[in-house]
């Protein structure tokens, strides 16, 4: 077992089997999480006995960094786990401070199209250990502090709900790794059920709907997932979030050059969503080398953009991050494994 992957619930609990006190649990968090100690025996204030019953039951194991590209406002990192596999993540600074989007599998079946990511497919969910381990190595390579988690990186989410939600208690926790619920957001390309599950799992992050398409004869052609989840059953289940969560939901649109990207299709997403409490996130296409899509033209863009604010929907593009590293999600684990 890795103690990174609990919860300071589940580590209460473990304690208490142990016979011994649940406030260990706070502890051990405390070294974990704020004084950053990864080792057992620098734990001085737990008494002897029972760093030695932490270190015969738990790892402290996490995924090493093995390759790293910069740019001026992001970083993308490799990383290595036990097992030899890769997945990667990447550090991006704003003004308001310095978010890192984390991976949530090793590949994708998702098989949205033009996604680096689906295009070499799962071979297993991420423990919340190698999750948390992203964030931790990070900060410890860069020496301060990360401020927002974008779980949007390889692997969809809410394919690995319960790993990825007790990653976000450890990251949201007062004695974890502290970053506030509404500065972590998780995307999902529509896992109707789980959208559903999500309502209720308490914390109130942020959540972003890989759209992408406005009618499901084309979203069936760009993902595979709305041939199980249509449209009309995503918006129902974005409705019931909005109403159990009261929060505003992210509609992420990739815009790709001669098929999502006419005025017809903004005409459609805008009668899709009038009245809804969302905000729609345009999003320039990162090319990439293994799949034939490409960047719709900057006034194209533009002009999108224009006709969904003409029609009162709260929109934005994305800033482009990362254009001369390999910036489409996926792309340096596909570079090393092709």
């Amino acid at each position: 077992m890795n103690l990174y992957g609990y919860t300071r619930e589940m580590l209460e609990e473990y304690f208490l089997h142990i016979g011994a006190k649940k406030f260990h649990a706070i502890q051990v968090f405390e070294w974990l999480y704020q004084k950053r100690v990864f080792s057992f025996p620098e734990m001085t204030n737990i008494k002897k006995e029972l760093r030695i019953q932490l270190e015969q039951d738990f790892s402290l194991f996490l995924p090493k960094i093995i390759k790293r590209e910069v740019e001026p406002d992001v970083e993308k990192y490799l990383f290595l786990l036990a097992d030899g596999e890769k997945v990667e993540a990447v550090l991006m600074r704003h003004d308001y401070g310095q978010s890192v989007c984390v991976s949530s599998q090793v590949g994708c079946n998702m098989g949205c199209k033009f996604c680096e990511s689906g295009r070499l497919k799962k071979v297993r969910d991420l423990e919340t250990y190698e999750m948390v381990g992203q964030i931790l190595m990070i900060e410890n390579l860069i020496g301060s502090r990360i401020s927002s988690v974008v779980i949007m990186g390889i692997g969809e989410p809410l394919d690995n709900y319960q790993s990825v939600t007790n990653f976000i208690r450890i990251i949201n926790d007062a004695k974890g790794i502290q970053i506030g619920a509404r500065h972590i957001t998780l995307s999902t390309c529509g896992l109707v059920p789980k959208i559903k599950e999500l309502a209720n799992f308490g914390i109130q992050i942020n959540l972003a709907i890989s759209f992408h398409a406005p009618n499901d004869n084309l979203r069936n052609r760009l993902m595979p997932i709305n041939k199980s989840y249509p449209i009309s059953d995503l918006l129902l289940a974005i409705k019931e979030y909005i109403f159990i969560t009261n929060r505003r939901v992210t509609i992420e649109y990739i815009l790709l050059r001669g098929i999502n990207d006419s005025l017809e299709c903004a005409e459609e997403l805008a009668n899709l969503f009038r009245g809804f409490n969302i905000y729609v996130n345009l999003i320039p296409y990162n090319e990439t080398n293994h799949i034939e899509f490409q960047k719709s033209d900057k006034e194209v863009i533009d002009a999108f953009y224009r006709y969904l604010k003409k029609e009162k929907i709260n929109v934005t593009v994305r800033r482009e991050f990362g254009s001369k590293i390999s910036a489409a999600c996926g792309q340096l684990r596909s570079k090393e494994l092709d």
